[in-house]
C-alpha cells in the first residue's frame, strides 16, 4: 500500500505565555529608547505624557478590533484575511488585501530596519570610535543576521522568545525601579508657558507625539500574524494583546516618568543614548555600558519577532494566489516560509543603510493608510455580513472601540507630516496600479465580476 504525504502545514507550537512573549518583545523594541526625546520635543515639554495615554487610548481600541478577527478567523497573515474577508474575497476585498500585502513588503523590512539603526545607534555608546561606515555597515548586518537565527522550526523559536522577554522586561524594570525613588513632581510638571492652550498647535503637536507612541506601541497584533501556529487561537489570541498592551502601557508612562525625573526635559531634548545617560547619572559609566547592552538586547529581541510574524505574510497570500507563487514554499524539514522569510531580510538589510528618522513618520502613515483604517472599517463590514461568523472572542462594549479606532486613525493622519502622507499615498497609487495591471492579465476583479460567498 503506498503512502500519500500529507501537505505541508505551519504547526501549532505556540501557547499563550510565548505569544505574549511575542507580542511584548514585538512592541518593546528600541522605538522608545530612542523616540522619547522626539516625542517630548512634539509638544515641547513634558505634556506630551498626553500622547502614551492617546495612543494607548488607540492601541486598546484597535486591539479589541484585533482580538476578534483574529479569534473569528485564526489564519497566519492576520490583517490580509481580515481585509479579504470583510470586502469580499473575489471583489473589493481581493485589492485591499493585495495591498496589505504590497505594503508589507515595503513596511516590514522598514520596521526591522529601525530596530536594525537603533542597535547600531547604541552600539556607538559603548565603541564610540566606530566610524559612521562601520556603524551603517553593522546596521545592514543585523538582519542577515536575524534571518539565520530564525532559520528553524517554528517550537525552538517560541522557546527562544520567552528568553529574548526576560532581557526586554529586565531593561524596561531597572529604568522603573530605579526612577521610583527619585520621581519629581516638580520636574514632571515643568510645563513651558501655555503647554496647555488648546489652539492649533497644541493639536497638531499631540498628533505628533501620538504618531510616535504608536510607534512604539505598535506590535501587540504580531501574534494574528502567527495564528496558524498558536494552540487554541480563540483563547490565546485575544489574552496575548490585551495583556501586551496594558504591560507595556504602563512601562512606558513609568519609564518616561523616570527619565523625566532623573534628566531635565529640556536635556533630554538632544540625547542620543537616554537609556544610557540615565542610568549612568544615577549609578556611573559601568552600568551605563551595561544599561546599553541590555538596549542592545532589546533591539535585537523586537527585531527578531518583527522578522518571524511578518514573514508570514507574503506566504499566506501566495498560497491564496494573490501574491507571488514562490513564496508560498515551506522548507522541506523545518516547515516555515524559508522564502518570504529571507526577501524581507535582504530588503530590510538595505533599507538599514538609511537613517532612523526618515521611516518613522512615513512608515506609520502608510500603515494606517492602507491597514489599519481600512481593517477597521472591515471589522464593522464583516459583522453586517456574516453575522454567523464564529466569534469566540467579542468587542468588549461594541461598538465605541471601534469608532475610537477609526477616529484615532484619521486624527494621526490629519495631523501627519506632508511628506509622510505623500509616501503613503504613493504606495497606495503605485501598489493599486500593480494590482490592476495584475488583475487585467489574470481576468479578476474588477474586470470579471465574480458572486460573492456570502
Amino acid at each position: 500500500m503506498s503512502q500519500v504525504s500529507a501537505k505541508p502545514a505551519l504547526r501549532r507550537d505556540l501557547g499563550l505565555v510565548q505569544a505574549t512573549a511575542l507580542a511584548i518583545t514585538d512592541m518593546v523594541g528600541i522605538g522608545p529608547y530612542i523616540t522619547i526625546p522626539l516625542f517630548l520635543a512634539a509638544m515641547g515639554g513634558p505634556q506630551a505624557m498626553l500622547g502614551w495615554l492617546v495612543g494607548a487610548l488607540v492601541a486598546f481600541s484597535d486591539g479589541l478590533v484585533w482580538a476578534e478577527l483574529g479569534a473569528a478567523l485564526p489564519k497566519a497573515g492576520g490583517s490580509y484575511n481580515y481585509l479579504r474577508e470583510a470586502f469580499g474575497p473575489q471583489s473589493a476585498g481581493r485589492w485591499l488585501s493585495f495591498l496589505m500585502v504590497w505594503q508589507i513588503m515595503f513596511s516590514a523590512p522598514l520596521s526591522v530596519a529601525s530596530g536594525s539603526i537603533g542597535f547600531a545607534s547604541y552600539l556607538h555608546y559603548l565603541a564610540p570610535a566606530l566610524p559612521a561606515w562601520g556603524e551603517r555597515a553593522v546596521a545592514g548586518a543585523f538582519p542577515l543576521a536575524l534571518v539565520a537565527l530564525l532559520y528553524r522550526r517554528i517550537g525552538t523559536i517560541g522557546k527562544m522568545s520567552v528568553v529574548l522577554v526576560c532581557g526586554v522586561l529586565i531593561g524596561c524594570l531597572w529604568i522603573v525601579l530605579s526612577g521610583i525613588p527619585h520621581l519629581s513632581a516638580a520636574r514632571l510638571f515643568d510645563f513651558p508657558p501655555a503647554a496647555f492652550r488648546l489652539n492649533w498647535v497644541f493639536w497638531a503637536g499631540l498628533g505628533h507625539a501620538t504618531l510616535y507612541a504608536l510607534y512604539d506601541y505598535f506590535g501587540y497584533y504580531n501574534v494574528c500574524y502567527l495564528a496558524e501556529e498558536i494552540r487554541d487561537p480563540g483563547r490565546v489570541i485575544p489574552r496575548a494583546i490585551m495583556f501586551s498592551i496594558i504591560t507595556v502601557g504602563a512601562l512606558y508612562v513609568f519609564m518616561t516618568s523616570s527619565f523625566l525625573s532623573v534628566i531635565p526635559w529640556r536635556e533630554i531634548l538632544d540625547s542620543k543614548f537616554i537609556a544610557s545617560t540615565y542610568v549612568e547619572a544615577l549609578y556611573g559609566s559601568a552600568a551605563g555600558k551595561a544599561m546599553t547592552a541590555l538596549v542592545l538586547w532589546i533591539a535585537f529581541s523586537s527585531a527578531f519577532s518583527l522578522l518571524l510574524g511578518y514573514s508570514r505574510i507574503p506566504y499566506v497570500a501566495a498560497t491564496d494566489g494573490n501574491f507571488f507563487r514562490i513564496f508560498a514554499r515551506l522548507h522541506p524539514e523545518g516547515d516555515f516560509p524559508h522564502v518570504s522569510l529571507m526577501t524581507l531580510g535582504i530588503m530590510a538589510s538595505v533599507f538599514s543603510l538609511g537613517k532612523l528618522n526618515e521611516v518613522i513618520p512615513g512608515l506609520i502613515a502608510t500603515r494606517v493608510l492602507i491597514q489599519y483604517l481600512p481593517q477597521t472599517i472591515g471589522f464593522f463590514l464583516l459583522r453586517r455580513r456574516a453575522p454567523t461568523l464564529k466569534r469566540p472572542f467579542r468587542m468588549w462594549f461594541y461598538p465605541v472601540p471601534g469608532v475610537i479606532s477609526i477616529f484615532g486613525w484619521l486624527y494621526v493622519l490629519g495631523t501627519a507630516a506632508r511628506g509622510s502622507l505623500l509616501f503613503a499615498f504613493a504606495v497606495l497609487t503605485v501598489g493599486t496600479s500593480a494590482y490592476l495591471v495584475r488583475a487585467k492579465m489574470r481576468r479578476e476583479w474588477p474586470f470579471v465580476r465574480v458572486g460573492s460567498r456570502w
